[in-house]
């Protein structure tokens, strides 16, 4: 069942981590990253770190900031960038490239896997532009979709700058606003305007950076939508058709994309509150979520506590990652991970062990 917090719930265990991490010092901004190999993580989701997994000659293959990326049904792992020299990267999981394209997103940020009955798609999401893609798995654009002012959803002056996207069931197209106004905007498999719902605020309903969105097929005979609201440090539960069910609150973790594998979610965080429970730099790391909703792991980060049934403050413990922006996970439960403003970092991989 999801926790639902309140404001005041929110204040109280802010007041409490703030004066236990008061008298912790701040080790953790100044420590160095061990080499490839250390072991991350709780429980049993624990993990060795192969930091030089996807690394690349970055004169031919350069990249920027790896945003996100996904699996093929062959297995390939599937990665945007914001690099117009080659947005596109596809490794086989020995990180050997395969494959690279895409020239055409200046601010390549969110990728979706679309497997339409065996036929697979991808959509690119570029808050630069202000501009969704549907393309096939070599990068030919099938589908647009612009600004919401031109089906009437949105003024000419509010700003879309979409970051992400999921796939109903149906083949509903919703469009997470993330870095514009805040809503999530709902489209048929054509690219026709539904209708939105969210926007910018701190109701339950609506978002603060709705970074990430996903269809969460838990239940599967009542599948429903996440979406992220990075700067509450939550995700948030809604019906397929727009209305709020329920939060997941992440005390300290400024989390991405929700990503779904069999039972479990996975999420970059891509800061924590390390400093004066403020948002710090270099301060990310990956958190895990089982299907009860309860964090069991923290790859990078400090371990997960509960107390009377509430989640304590989360921040970095490793300084292994600067800032986790998505996972992907792969079918023998090894992590992904895409760092952004990272220098220049190539995805690493976390070894389940």
């Amino acid at each position: 069942m999801f926790e639902t917090h309140s404001r005041r719930q929110f204040a109280k265990i802010t007041a409490a981590t703030a004066a236990a991490i008061t008298f912790k010092p701040f080790y953790i901004l100044h420590a160095k990253p061990k080499v490839d190999g250390e072991v991350i993580g709780h429980g049993s989701h624990r993990y060795k770190v192969h930091q030089g997994w996807g690394n690349l000659d970055a004169s031919q293959f350069p990249v920027n900031n790896c945003h996100e990326m996904v699996q093929d049904s062959k297995g390939r792992l599937i990665m945007v960038g914001d690099e117009v020299k080659n947005n596109i990267l596809i490794y086989d999981r020995s990180g050997k490239l395969l494959e690279s394209w895409g020239h055409e997103f200046p601010g390549g940020h969110g990728l979706t896997l679309w497997n339409a009955n065996g036929e697979e798609f991808l959509f690119i999401s570029d808050p630069n532009i202000g501009k969704v893609f549907k393309t096939d798995l070599k990068g030919k654009i099938l589908l647009t979709i612009e600004h919401p002012s031109k089906v009437g959803a949105y003024k000419e002056a509010d700003p879309f700058k979409p970051t992400e996207t999921a796939i109903g069931p149906d083949g509903t197209i919703y469009i997470a606003d993330g870095y514009g106004s805040q809503w999530i905007l709902r489209y048929t498999s054509k690219g026709e305007f539904i209708d939105k719902f969210g926007g910018s605020g701190d109701g339950d309903s609506q978002f603060s950076t709705a970074h990430g969105i996903a269809i969460d097929y838990r239940d599967k005979a009542n599948p429903t939508l996440i979406v992220t609201s990075r700067a509450h440090n939550a995700f948030k539960k809604f019906t397929l058709d727009g209305k709020y069910l329920s939060t997941i609150f992440l005390p300290g973790a400024f989390v991405c994309r929700p990503v779904f594998k069999d039972d479990t979610l996975y999420a970059g965080v891509c800061w924590s509150r390390l400093r004066y429970l403020n948002q710090t730099p270099n301060s990310g790391f990956v958190t895990i979520i089982d299907k009860a909703n309860k964090v069991i792991s923290n790859p990078g980060g400090t371990k997960p506590e509960y107390r009377n049934g509430e989640l304590q403050l989360m921040v970095q413990e490793k300084p292994i990652f600067m800032h986790c922006h998505d996972v992907c996970v792969d079918n023998d439960h090894n992590i992904y991970v895409c760092q952004w403003n990272a220098k220049k970092t190539y995805p690493v991989k976390l070894e389940r062990v």
